[in-house]
């Protein structure tokens, strides 16, 4: 299996979301040794630019025109990214909320695989199909406080709709999140809740689940 690690987090050490992540990641590789594990860290890749040439040759997709001389270059290196999201099997998201959403880079990532014609298409009725399937999603989230549903401040959570949207519009929709809340307050629950996360993502790790496999690109 072929596991894409996207990591929106810009701290390595230190940081609470990759370090459930990586508990995670650890209980896969015990328990599914032939897994690989490609990471996408967006905080030290040059993302190609969704403007440009790149925007030009995005609207020449989208009314059904070839891509011309002039963009077919640039527009490469977002194929490039595209094809890296299409050939995993699986994903890993490691993207701690910030500002009730994701991380800057994690969106500017998504604009620049989201394209038509690739994760996605357009029907004869105008209405977008997905173009993927059967493929897994593990999504580590941490926050300062509590958006859990059950928290008076559930309502601003915008990052675990916002993922779910946007993957599910693609046709990933087997997507499982593990939540660490409130790491921002201090005292004993803090480590009790950052440890429960651990423990949740390595049990996810270590299940069966893990071991089938997954549906690849339609």
């Amino acid at each position: 299996m072929k596991l894409l690690h996207v990591l929106a987090s810009p701290r390595l050490e230190g940081s609470n979301t990759l370090q459930i992540s990586q508990s995670f990641l650890d209980a896969l590789h015990e328990s599914t040794p032939t897994t690989t594990v490609d990471t996408v860290d967006l905080f030290n890749t040059d993302l190609p630019a969704v403007a440009g040439a790149n925007i030009e040759a995005k609207y020449q997709i989208l009314v059904g025109q070839p891509i011309d001389r002039d963009h077919a270059e640039s527009w490469t290196e977002i194929e490039r990214e595209i094809d890296r999201f299409r050939e995993a099997d699986a994903y890993l998201i490691t993207a701690p909320m910030w500002n009730f959403s994701v991380p800057y880079a994690l969106k500017y990532y998504i604009d620049c695989i989201v394209q038509p014609g690739y994760l996605f298409r357009f029907n004869e009725l105008g209405y977008p199909v997905p173009l993927l399937s059967g493929k897994k999603m593990i999504v580590v989230s941490s926050s300062g406080s509590d958006y859990s549903a059950a928290s008076p401040a559930a309502g601003f959570n915008f990052h675990e709709p916002y993922l779910r949207a946007i993957f599910g519009f693609v046709g990933i929709t087997d997507v499982t999140f593990v939540h660490a809340h409130a790491l921002d307050v201090p005292g004993e629950a803090r480590v009790t809740e950052l440890q429960r996360a651990i423990d949740e993502a390595r049990d996810l790790g270590s299940s069966e689940s893990w071991k089938a496999s997954p549906t690849v690109t339609v």
